[in-house]
Formats: C-alpha cells, sequence, structure tokens
C-alpha cells in the first residue's frame, strides 16, 4: 500500500504506531523522546515536531502540537489517520483553586469548553472528557511517583491573554463572569488542548487523557511562577505520562493474551 504523507505534521501513514505522547513545545518532544529506545527525529514542520523509538519494546512517537486547540487537532487527525490510537497530552497548566499547587500533577477529569474547536466535532451539551481507562493510568504513575496529583475539571481557554488579564478587553464583564463561574463550580486549573484533545478523541474512537504540571499557584499567574519553576518542574509531567503509558502497553499486552 502505498504511503500518504501528512498535509502538516510531515509524517506518512505507518511512520508512527499506537501510543503517542502530545506536549505543546517542540522542544520538549526532544525531552519526552530521550526516555524512549533508540529514539529517531522523523518530522519536524511548523509547530509539529516528532520522533519515534520504542517504550518497552513497543513502538511508541512524541508529537509536539503547539498552542491551542486549533494546532492540536490538525495533529491529533493527521496522527490517526497514520495509526495512532492512544494519545496523552504532556504539558503545563496554571491553577485557579487553592487544591492545585506549584508542582503538582494535574490528570484532568474534564475540561470546560471555553473553545470553539470542539463544536466543530460534537454539539455543546457533549461533555469533553478523558478515557477513563488512560486517567487512571496516569492518576495511577503520578501517586506511585511521589506526586501530588488533582482529577478535577480543567477550564480549556482559547485565548490565553483573556484569562491573564481579562479586564483589558472589551467582552471583560463577560470573561470574568465566566471566570468566576466555573471555579465556583470546582474548577481547580486552566489549560489550552484539553476540551478539544478529549472531544476528538471521542469523535474519532479513540483513547486521549492529559497530564500536567502547575506551573503556578492559585491566583499568581506572573511571569515568574509561569515560566522560571517550570524548568524545573516539567520533567514531572513527562515521568508521570511515560509510567502512565508503560502502564496502558502492560495492560493492552494481557488484553490481547
Amino acid at each position: 500500500m502505498e504511503k500518504k504523507k501528512m498535509m502538516h505534521i510531515g509524517i506518512s501513514t505507518g511512520d508512527v504506531g499506537r501510543y503517542v505522547f502530545l506536549p505543546g513545545s517542540p522542544e520538549r518532544t526532544e525531552k519526552i523522546a530521550r526516555y524512549f529506545e533508540n529514539p529517531q527525529e522523523i518530522a519536524y514542520n511548523r509547530e509539529f515536531r516528532t520522533w519515534v523509538g520504542t517504550l518497552d519494546g513497543e513502538p511508541v512517537a512524541v508529537t509536539s502540537t503547539g498552542v491551542g486547540g486549533p494546532s492540536a487537532a490538525i495533529a491529533v487527525e493527521e496522527l490517526f489517520q497514520c495509526g495512532a490510537d492512544t494519545m496523552m497530552r504532556v504539558g503545563s497548566c496554571a491553577s485557579v483553586s487553592p487544591k492545585v499547587s506549584m508542582g503538582d500533577i494535574v490528570v484532568p477529569g474534564g475540561a470546560v469548553r471555553m473553545e470553539g474547536v470542539g463544536c466543530h466535532y460534537l454539539p455543546m451539551e457533549f461533555p469533553a472528557v478523558p478515557s477513563f481507562e488512560l486517567m487512571k493510568a496516569l492518576e495511577e504513575a503520578a501517586r506511585e511517583l511521589g506526586f501530588p496529583c488533582d482529577t478535577g475539571v480543567t477550564i480549556t481557554k482559547a485565548s490565553f491573554y483573556s484569562q491573564t488579564a481579562p479586564e483589558t478587553k472589551p467582552v471583560a464583564e463577560e470573561l470574568i463572569y465566566r471566570w468566576n463561574a466555573y471555579v465556583r463550580g470546582g474548577a481547580t486549573n486552566t489549560s489550552m488542548e484539553c476540551a478539544p484533545l478529549f472531544l476528538i478523541g471521542a469523535s474519532l474512537g479513540i483513547r486521549t487523557a492529559s497530564v500536567m504540571v502547575s506551573a503556578t499557584n492559585c491566583k499568581a499567574y506572573d511571569e515568574q511562577s509561569r515560566t522560571q519553576p517550570l524548568k524545573n518542574l516539567e520533567d514531572r509531567a513527562i515521568q508521570v505520562a511515560i509510567a502512565g503509558m508503560r502502564k496502558i502497553i502492560r495492560q493492552d499486552r494481557a488484553a490481547m493474551g
């Protein structure tokens, strides 16, 4: 069968196996690939950088998605066409609750749909939730590694600065009202890719989940708290993702007998 090359991520059908990690940053792909056996970079186009290798002998890959839902949707769609059916986002989030402190692991059990990509896949009434199997594996991995772990609702926003500076926007009143409502409803953190990832996964019938490290304490979203500690903390999310994926690989092997 002739291989088909993807328009955006730059890889072809058959280049990746079932299991894929999805960081936002291209630089983070290399950090994740260090955990692979025999890592090899196979593509780098726009924001999409892909490495392949094996994990416990099973083919795995990591592809960066850039920032936000639209580019993440492209990556998921094209990876699915190439054979992937199990995808984990690996990234960072910001705390909006005292339940989540800087450095804590977050494995969201659902996502507020404060974005637009998901509506191109499923009606607004449809919940954005991860695959329970993957979520449970990631939660267990975090606990086993000794990291505090929150499984609350994440707020998937479409605009970074409408959260950090909502008062500067013409629709400030609406933004502030919605943010306050989400927090009062129990949301613990905010991110930019979870809802579309979960919804696209549901529409394609594949497994998706997310593991993130909190880059801030509650209501401390300034440049210093967002970026400086993350240099030392992002490996926590990577460690959890690798351990969680290993659990899924073992479970899949056992199920196949």
